[in-house]
């Protein structure tokens, strides 16, 4: 089978597009450069804020989105991901404009949880505002009958606060407090009944990890980056 080229179309926001990179090169089993696969990316972070967009407060990033993919296209991808979870919200209006396919990170996640903890029941929600109010995961999840749990307003405004910090490129010290906030927020939603955390933003992973918690983690980024491999024709490590 002949590999396929990973198109990345990244900038929501750039260093989640580079852990995604590094999660496709840690998860890819190589001896050699060329045992690696081809990745394009076009880190575009001009493309409009994807919460306030569905908050009905910005532009819509739909034409921008479509704009990346025909860059990746022309670049020679075969396929595109996206990491970036909120911008899904808008899915089925650029994939069927898109030049390529693309695949869903909802999809990657709801289908992950089914087939590696198929006795998870109450999933708890860590994402943006337009996620969480979009209910996009929610009902993505509902498919494989799957609850989902959300933040209450006091721990989701801490998280919206500590995603967006993290696209500033915080100080180490900073990071830290964004990581004891990602914490406590995951706490709240284990006490409420939650099996298990999903990092449904794909900045979250930047300062959480699974040995923050005492609950399986699903790091949305890094399921999406092992997806990815597998549409390339490869099997992940």
């Amino acid at each position: 089978m002949t590999e396929k080229i990973i198109g990345v179309l990244g900038g929501m926001g750039p260093e989640a597009t580079l852990n995604c990179f590094a999660k496709i090169i840690a998860n890819t089993p190589a001896e050699k450069d060329q045992d690696h696969l081809r990745i394009i990316i076009d880190n575009n972070p001009k493309i409009p804020d994807r919460t306030s967009a569905i908050l009905g407060a910005g532009e819509s990033p739909v034409n921008a989105v479509v704009q990346s993919a025909q860059a990746l296209k022309n670049a020679g991808a075969d396929f595109i991901i996206i990491p970036c979870v909120t911008v899904h919200y808008f899915y089925d209006q650029f994939a069927p404009k898109s030049p390529l396919p693309i695949l869903s990170i909802l999809d990657v996640v709801a289908q992950a949880i089914k087939a590696e903890h198929p006795d998870l029941k109450k999933i708890g929600l860590m994402a943006t505002n337009g996620t969480v109010q979009s209910g996009i995961f929610q009902e993505r999840l509902a498919r494989e009958n799957i609850e989902t749990l959300v933040c209450d307003a006091d721990h989701q405004e801490r998280v919206m606060q500590a995603i967006y910090g993290l696209k500033s490129s915080p100080t180490q010290e900073a990071r830290q407090q964004i990581t004891a906030t990602f914490q406590a927020a995951a706490q709240s939603l284990v006490k409420k009944g939650a099996q298990g955390i999903v990092a449904g933003c794909t900045e979250i992973p930047l300062a959480l990890s699974q040995e923050h918690l005492d609950v399986p983690y699903f790091d949305a980024l890094d399921l999406l980056a092992r997806a990815a491999i597998r549409q390339a024709g490869r099997e992940p490590k």
